[in-house]
């Protein structure tokens, strides 16, 4: 009974849309959900904190969501809350698991064994990333042109300092998807655009894009949109479909590859063994 259990757990930390698309893009959410499974209760949190920022990134998933289906690309999204463990975090971060966010102390995980940290990351970090290593793979395998976007947002007011960014930009030293990205936004003047604000790969937030893109030599970017931008489904959908027009302007020769690689195998990539495919979750 046991191990169907966490068979289940491990199914229900992660979901895959659109595991065939032909985008040269995989879109990623690390902090896509605020759900925290049942076996850990509230973690000793009200009902606010639970729906805050600090549970999950508000409005992130929704933009993803239009970008993944704009793009046609394949999005891989958490759907495990950053308090029970940090996606964007290594194994060993000791921000992996928080026992305090900005202001909010979180009693649930405080004084946390080895063995209780070991099952925060079997419940939420290694099914994403096993699933995000999978899709990578598969596309490697196909020889598709694969480039990794993180999408994520950020809260207005952090530790009592203003945000004045609406969007943030967030590279390592390879700007070849970072640059056309900035200048795209900054061309629209009343964006006030972050350059590795408000935060940066020294911040190490960049752990996911590092770990499936930039250490197989694959272009990467991270997007962080205030979530004030994002908490309505217009500004999802303007936020999105921005987004999406930037990021298709961009794609042009590795997406025609793709197509060309599609149209001469007479088929698209399949999910492989490791069990990447379209999930179900009931929330």
């Amino acid at each position: 009974m046991k191990a169907a259990e966490d068979k289940a757990a491990v199914e229900a930390a992660v979901r895959v849309f659109n595991p065939s698309g032909r985008s040269a893009f995989v879109i990623v959410c690390d902090h896509a959900s605020n759900h925290i499974p049942t076996e850990l209760g509230t973690l000793g949190l009200g009902p606010e904190a639970l729906v805050s920022h600090i549970a999950w990134d508000p409005g992130a998933i929704e933009v993803a969501r239009i970008l993944a289906e704009r793009l046609d690309a394949t999005l891989v999204e958490s759907c495990v809350s950053r308090l029970v463990a940090d996606c964007n975090r290594p194994y060993d971060a000791p921000d992996l698991v928080l026992e305090r966010s900005e202001m909010t102390a979180v009693p649930g995980n405080a004084d946390l064994s080895a063995k209780d940290r070991e099952r925060r990351i079997k419940l939420a970090h290694k099914p994403f990333h096993d699933c995000i290593a999978q899709v990578v793979s598969d596309r490697l395998e196909h020889g598709w042109a694969t480039r990794l976007v993180a999408i994520h947002s950020f809260t207005p007011v952090f530790m009592g300092v203003a945000r004045p960014w609406q969007v943030g930009v967030i590279h390592d030293e390879d700007m070849t998807l970072a640059h056309p990205v900035m200048e795209a936004l900054a061309a629209e003047k009343q964006i006030n655009v972050g350059d590795n604000e408000p935060y940066s790969p020294a911040d190490r937030v960049y752990y996911t894009l590092d770990r499936h893109a930039r250490s197989l030599g694959l272009e990467a970017v991270m997007i962080e949109i205030r979530n004030d931008e994002i908490r309505t489904e217009a500004g999802q959908s303007s936020w999105g479909n921005r987004l999406a027009a930037i990021f298709d302007g961009i794609a042009g020769h590795a997406q025609n590859e793709n197509k060309e690689i599609e149209n001469r195998e007479g088929g698209t990539i399949q999910p492989g063994a490791g069990g990447v495919r379209r999930q179900t979750v009931g929330r």
